[in-house]
């Protein structure tokens, strides 16, 4: 009785978490639109977020010392990278679209075990990178010479690439007697984030007048710091708590499941709060990417227990890969059910 309830609990929240993931490009673009640069709503919302989480990084402050390139890495990659590289494509393309093509993670992965590992892979992996791929294609539209902008395509692909990274370090350590705290590498993750994303972005150089103002969501006028603070709040510390609680709920396969309705989640917002209208070749293709995706992650080999998996470091997907290979189970056992990002 009691481990059914932790389940329904643990899957209510995993959908909570996934939704609110999903809503982070969807308020974002109104501000990008409305005259923010990318990288400074990316800084707004790590910054706000760090600030947060800031009484969680005290807690776990022996992770400064027992885990440094974890903590680094997974703020580079899985927080700044993905997040800046992913609020810049939506910037140029659907947000739909974009977060399609980061879930090529999983596919890219593969791509890490078979030829940087040098391990085998399962022909159901690589039939999963196969499906994700030709899906792609039909979201992209390449029989029409692209459909979408390049350089919004590369910045999602760069978002896809940084997840990456978070889906190896979420491996590193998973199977040490005391594995670093999900919750603790996310708050770091996120400090780390934010000093990285001031120098990079420049805060004292932003039009700080806009967030007194309002954004535009399709036809509807919007408070801009209602936006920001759902960036931060919901779509940031509350989509990462809960992707970690529910992961450990649940199983990996289960949330990897529910992670992946996170693409559909914000497909449907930001066609009815954006007006992004996809097409049918795209949903099918974006369908197909999605079971590719997880087919791809749910059957990567897990490392060698004598052999770290990244040299030197050891997705976050605590947040992500995020976007938690994650490899899933990696995912699982280390940082959230949730990704790095968007």
């Amino acid at each position: 009785m009691h481990a059914s309830q932790g389940r329904s609990a643990g899957l209510g929240l995993a959908l909570a978490s996934a939704f609110a993931f999903g809503g982070s490009g969807v308020a974002a673009k109104p501000l990008i639109e409305a005259g923010l640069d990318p990288l400074h709503v990316v800084w707004l919302r790590v910054a706000g977020a760090a600030l947060v989480m800031l009484p969680v990084a005290w807690r776990h402050r022996d992770l400064l010392r027992r885990k440094p390139a974890l903590l680094v890495g997974f703020g580079l990659l899985a927080v700044a990278g993905v997040q800046a590289f992913y609020f810049a494509s939506i910037s140029r393309i659907p947000v739909g679209v974009a977060l399609l093509v980061e879930y090529l993670a999983p596919a890219l992965v593969l791509g890490w075990v078979r030829f940087v590992q040098r391990r085998p892979v399962t022909r159901a992996a690589a039939f999963g990178v196969v499906l994700a791929v030709g899906g792609l294609a039909c979201v992209v539209q390449v029989w029409s010479g692209l459909g979408f902008d390049l350089l919004g395509l590369l910045l999602a692909l760069a978002a896809a690439c940084c997840q990456v990274g978070y889906f190896v370090l979420s491996d590193q350590g998973a199977d040490e007697a005391e594995p670093a705290d999900p919750v603790g590498v996310i708050a770091y993750g996120l400090l780390i984030g934010a000093l990285v994303l001031t120098v990079v972005a420049r805060p004292w150089g932003m039009d700080w007048a806009v967030l007194g103002g309002r954004a535009t969501m399709d036809d509807a006028s919007v408070p801009a710091w209602l936006l920001l603070g759902w960036i931060v709040l919901i779509a940031t510390v509350f989509a990462y708590t809960t992707g970690v609680v529910s992961v450990r709920r649940l199983s990996p396969q289960v949330a990897g499941v529910v992670a992946c309705l996170e693409a559909v989640i914000a497909t449907v917002l930001a066609w009815v709060l954006l007006g992004e209208h996809l097409g049918v070749p795209q949903i099918a293709g974006g369908a197909v990417v999605l079971v590719g995706a997880f087919i791809a992650q749910s059957s990567t080999p897990k490392a060698p227990p004598s052999g770290p998996v990244a040299g030197g470091t050891g997705d976050a997907g605590g947040a992500g890969g995020e976007p938690e290979a994650d490899a899933e189970a990696a995912r699982g056992a280390g940082l959230s059910a949730g990704r790095t990002a968007p």
